[in-house]
């Protein structure tokens, strides 16, 4: 693998840094489903359908709920994301082999910074230097190439330099053609549907893994060491 060039490592959140086994995003797409049946009055089948619907062709339901109906994101954000936490736990493992990674290490997430540094608490991975959630992207989700753009300039990162990790391929596609290394995590899913191991993706997926923890061992052992002792980097983005 060939991530010398690499000097910032740019994750993605739910179902990424935790296995899509723990399904803490059901729990937000049934209080997503909810708050759709009461916006519209429809019922449950409906908003369901409308809600992936808007996933598919909007990148998130929440940018299809601002497109169609104007919605309140900041209310919206508040409710979908008060969910239970405790299927969640440390992944020490994981940390040690973010935090084995030389350079900047981020997360990029279409949920918003605060419900993002609930789960990074929750699975102790006080290894970021700073989060990203949609509120900071100006409410444009991936793959909206607007999102990861403000991304880049925000945080002066040269994109031909950075990797870039997800679980749907879609949200690869804008970092392939800027030049980023793409690793998809898991079988993948493209917005509500799911894929299969037997899926063929594109160009823009250069890799692929479903142990993230190991394969991130992997390029730690190819690259350089660290200053020992070195800094973890934090900001204030990871706070609530």
């Amino acid at each position: 693998m060939d991530f010398a060039r690499v000097e910032c490592w740019i994750f993605d959140l739910d179902n990424t840094l935790y296995h899509p086994k723990v399904r803490l995003f059901s729990q937000i797409e049934q209080r997503m489903t909810a708050y759709v049946m009461r916006l519209l009055n429809l019922p449950e089948d409906q908003a369901s359908q409308l809600r992936q619907d808007y996933w598919r062709h909007h990148g998130t339901t929440l940018a299809g709920l601002m497109a169609e109906h104007g919605i309140d994101p900041h209310a919206y954000l508040d409710e979908v994301h008060d969910i239970d936490f405790s299927g969640l736990s440390p992944d020490p493992g994981l940390a040690a082999a973010i935090a084995a990674l030389p350079g900047r290490k981020i997360v990029h997430t279409n949920a918003d910074a605060a419900y993002a540094g609930r789960v990074l608490a929750h699975r102790d991975l006080p290894v970021f230097e700073a989060i990203y959630g949609v509120v900071e992207t100006g409410f444009h989700p991936k793959p909206d190439p607007r999102a990861y753009a403000a991304v880049l300039e925000t945080h002066g990162i040269d994109p031909t330099r950075a990797a870039f990790f997800e679980d749907d391929p879609r949200n690869l596609m804008i970092p392939h053609e800027l030049g980023m290394a793409t690793v998809l995590v898991g079988n993948g899913r493209h917005g509500p549907d799911e894929l299969t191991q037997d899926t063929i993706h594109g160009k823009h997926v250069q890799h692929q893994t479903h142990d993230l923890t190991a394969f991130l061992l992997a390029i730690a052992a190819t690259m350089p060491e660290q200053e020992p002792g070195g800094p973890r980097h934090t900001d204030e983005r990871t706070k609530e």
